[in-house]
This record gives C-alpha cells, sequence and structure tokens, in this order.
C-alpha cells in the first residue's frame, strides 16, 4: 500500500490550480502535483540535473498537451 505525505501551499495557488485543471483529466490538485513532481525527478534523474529552462520547457510541453492553461 502507498503511503502519503502532505503538502501545502498557498490558498491563492491552490484556486488558481483547480482552475486550470477545470477541463482536464486531473480530478484534483494533488493529480496535477503528483504528475508535475514525477515529470521533474524523471527528468532530473534522467539528466543529473533539472535547469529552470528545461523546467520551462516541461511546462510548456504540458500546456501544449491542455494539462495547463
Amino acid at each position: 500500500m502507498t503511503e502519503y505525505t502532505t503538502v501545502s501551499i498557498p490558498k491563492d495557488l491552490a484556486e488558481r490550480v483547480e482552475e486550470t485543471i477545470e477541463g482536464t483529466s486531473f480530478q484534483s490538485t494533488s493529480d496535477l502535483v503528483r504528475f508535475l513532481l514525477r515529470s521533474i525527478v524523471i527528468q532530473h534523474q534522467k539528466r543529473g540535473e533539472l535547469t529552470e529552462a528545461e523546467f520551462e520547457a516541461i511546462a510548456d510541453q504540458l500546456r501544449d498537451l491542455g494539462y495547463l492553461k
């Protein structure tokens, strides 16, 4: 069984995330955060380091796929 922990984000950011995921396959803020963190960790593990530019490229790809607005 998978164990979970809690990550705190500001309420205004949580509201923006809720708006962002409307109309996507993400069911909750937690779904999106898990997806993004997995993507970042995978990129980091593949390359050994993730630059700000690479992070932005991931975000752009997610926007192109309709996961982010």
